[in-house]
């Protein structure tokens, strides 16, 4: 079973590395997806406040792992599974229409994902470019129908190699693959504690995209802060990495 999908031949190990998280990272400024469920939901009607959706949220996450076939559906189909999974979980999931909510959350997925791939394209000549992912085995067909694999020259998803981000094996799997340092690569992802606080603890450089208004979590700074991924070729355009202070991350 192949752990790791990448493109082409080898590329020269004299470049540094971007690895990106996907979920609320490529296809959201820093919105992960029980948000983005939760908007389109009471876009719907819904009552459920954001925290007790946050728990029914987590559970059809777990439920969707577990979807017959789930290694081969695409991403819109998987929005829709989901949905309906959340629709039997919902105390007021009778009156909602799952496929209005999938809708929703696939229509601002495209968006952000198309105005995405000309900066990724952009950070092509200077690096090279991967994924480490938290999801369920097929994030290599989601990123096909999203447009955007052939940017990728690694994909590591949790589901297929059996370790799940903040386990540091994600990461030392994907660089290690690349033949790169730690010190070499960038680490860009939405979620703090499973992106920002381990790749800062293995020497790597992160970047958080984050809302501007979301509190900084004590115990590790990263590199660089954004709200958006527009704003990712700014961080990147020095022609050397800054200095990686080990004791930035120590919870």
């Amino acid at each position: 079973m192949a752990l790791i999908a990448t493109n082409g031949g080898p590329a020269p190990n004299d470049r540094g590395a971007v690895l990106f998280d996907f979920g609320g990272t490529l296809d959201a400024d820093g919105l992960r997806w029980s948000v983005r469920f939760h908007e389109a939901y009471a876009a719907g009607g819904g009552q459920l406040g954001a925290d007790a959706f946050e728990a029914l949220f987590r559970a059809s996450d777990r439920a969707l792992e577990t979807v017959p076939g789930i290694r081969g559906l695409g991403f819109r189909v998987m929005l829709e599974t989901q949905a309906g999974l959340l629709r039997t979980l919902l105390p007021d999931g009778a009156a909602i229409d799952p496929g209005a909510m999938a809708n929703r959350v696939h229509e601002q997925a495209i968006q952000i994902v198309a105005r995405n791939r000309p900066l990724l394209e952009a950070l092509q000549p200077r690096f090279r470019l991967g994924i480490i992912s938290n999801f369920t085995g097929n994030l290599g067909i989601c990123l096909t129908e999203l447009g955007i694999r052939d940017l990728f020259e690694i994909v590591t998803d949790s589901a297929v190699l059996g370790f799940a981000k903040p386990d540091a094996r994600p990461f030392t799997h994907t660089i290690e693959a690349l033949g790169l340092p730690p010190q070499a690569t960038w680490m860009v992802g939405d979620n703090f504690e499973a992106d920002i606080r381990p790749g800062a603890k293995l020497g790597m450089q992160t970047v958080w995209i984050t809302p501007a208004q979301r509190p900084l979590p004590p115990g590790c700074v990263p590199t660089a802060r954004i709200a958006s991924l527009t704003e990712l070729p700014g961080v990147l355009a020095p022609a050397t990495l800054p200095p990686r202070d080990p004791s930035a991350c120590t919870a």
